[in-house]
């Protein structure tokens, strides 16, 4: 099988050398570093789960390409059934791990380059997907984890590219010869890149006439020569950083959202890993069916799951509290439900509403509105659950006293008598659950939410480009027989 073990994951990452930086400071080994070590985590469960027999239908599938099973996030969905099951892991990995799955905007870009890499050689007679395919088996066959990378800096959003002081602000091409491309720039809000093997890189946006230099998309190593990766640090950092015990934190293992800031300084980039170069008309093609793809992925799936965790720490703290009967929190806990489930059906609607696209290429897509309306949804529902949560947690999510006041002789007894709402659970059981759900509601998920996959004003942006309302209107027509 072309399956690693968790093991050989974590020794793999011990041959790459990245450039890093946090907080003022070179980052030696993400394997040691706490901040970056839970991305290794997150990306390592994902490889423990595929081998799982509990969890292999779901984290695992063939792959016709090499005729083997692999991990789901290296496979192109080829059916709805894959789409559903793509779907499913969402939602699995996200509530297992309370936080990304750093595999999965590689496995969505894979989606958006097989499609149109594909329609690229119909149409210009080019020869990227080939290259492409090879690519897929690669990383199939090795098993890699692929983040990927989308979005950039940008100048004025008043002003077109080609006007920006720095023309660097969208990642270019600088120089290509028979051996590859140079590129410079920049992407930024990428999550776990450093504890990856592969960076995919995708054009940010559409591209017009005199862009071809940004009209791009390949495949580096992430620690090849030129990249650094500047990486956020927030107080949440700040506190695994200087814990005594990773016990005292909301998510111990999997921590928060972890991100970077990716500096492409005259990176080179051999023929073979470049799929899209200069064809200018296909980057919107790219973007699309990549953000169709991952609003599928952000608004169906993986927020079900966060969503999960934050209901199941509520509901908790509800019975802890003595307040099963509370008609106010069984009605929040219901809305938080029908919120979830409302995600839910939307992505499960955009998985199996999805078609081949473009017919022929064997590639299957979810359906555009579904998937953008799934994001959409989730963007505003996401907010009111943790409201919701906020509410039933009370003012203790943001004045409770740290978990280490449990060892000290001094108070000790004071914090085990006063936060035990007189329940007969361990008072730091009640403790670790409400600092789980400080870690949602007073943390940065909440914009994270808003923002990844695109804000609302993108998925609106898409709507309106591809609602067609001529059924709606033919149905108004024929029930009045208006001639």
């Amino acid at each position: 099988m072309a399956l690693m073990t968790p093991e050989q994951f974590e020794e793999s990452l011990k041959d790459l050398r990245p450039k890093i930086f946090m907080n003022g400071k070179r980052v030696e080994n993400v394997l040691e570093n706490r901040n970056t070590r839970t991305v290794v985590e997150a990306n390592k469960a994902s490889y423990a789960w595929a081998l799982d027999p509990k969890y292999k239908d779901i984290m695992s599938c063939y792959s016709p390409l090499i005729d083997d099973v692999v991990n789901r996030y290296t496979h192109v969905s080829a059916s709805t059934d894959d789409l559903v099951k793509k779907a499913e892991a969402g939602t699995f990995t996200a509530e297992m791990l309370g936080t990304c799955i750093y595999r999965c905007v590689g496995y969505d870009s894979f989606h958006a380059l097989a499609s149109t890499t594909w329609e690229m050689d119909r149409d210009l007679g080019t020869e990227y997907h080939p290259k492409f395919i090879e690519y897929l088996k690669m990383v199939q066959t090795k098993d890699l984890s692929v983040a990927g990378a989308l979005t950039e800096p940008r100048g004025r959003r008043d002003q077109k590219t080609l006007s920006w002081p720095n023309p660097f602000l969208s990642l270019k091409m600088v120089d290509k010869n028979e051996d590859g491309i140079v590129v410079r720039g920049a992407k930024i809000n990428i999550s776990g890149a450093y504890a990856s093997h592969e960076l995919m890189v995708l054009p940010q946006a559409a591209h017009f006439e005199g862009e071809e230099d940004y009209a791009i998309a390949f495949a580096t190593p992430i620690d090849a020569e030129g990249i650094t990766y500047v990486c956020q640090y927030s107080p949440y950092s700040a506190e695994r950083d200087m814990a005594d015990s990773l016990e005292e934190l909301g998510n111990p293992v999997f921590g928060q959202r972890e991100t970077a800031m990716i500096i492409f300084d005259n990176v080179f980039v051999p023929w073979e890993r470049v799929f899209h170069c200069g064809e200018y008309p296909y980057s919107i093609k790219i973007v699309s069916r990549y953000a169709k793809t991952h609003r599928m992925t952000c608004g169906g799936t993986c927020k079900v799951g966060f969503m999960n965790q934050i209901i199941g720490a509520s509901k908790l703290i509800q019975e802890y509290k003595g307040l099963e009967n509370a008609a106010h929190i069984k009605d929040q806990l219901m809305e938080m439900v029908v919120l979830r489930e409302t995600g839910r059906a939307c992505g499960m609607a955009a998985a199996t509403k999805g078609i081949e696209e473009p017919e022929g290429s064997g590639v299957y897509l979810p359906d555009e509105i579904m998937g953008n309306v799934s994001k959409l949804n989730i963007c505003n529902a996401f907010w009111r659950v943790m409201a919701l949560a906020g509410d039933i947690g009370g003012g203790l999510l943001v004045t409770m006293p740290s978990i280490k006041e449990l060892k000290n002789p001094e108070v000790k007894d004071y914090v085990e008598e006063f936060y035990s709402f007189g329940s007969d659970e361990p008072t730091e059981n009640i403790m670790k659950v409400h600092k789980l759900l400080q870690n949602w509601t007073a943390g940065q998920h909440g914009v994270g939410t808003w923002h990844g996959a695109g804000p609302v004003m993108a998925q609106k942006i898409m709507l309106q480009r591809v609602i067609d309302y001529e059924h709606e209107k033919n149905l108004v027509k024929n029930t009045l027989n208006l001639k």
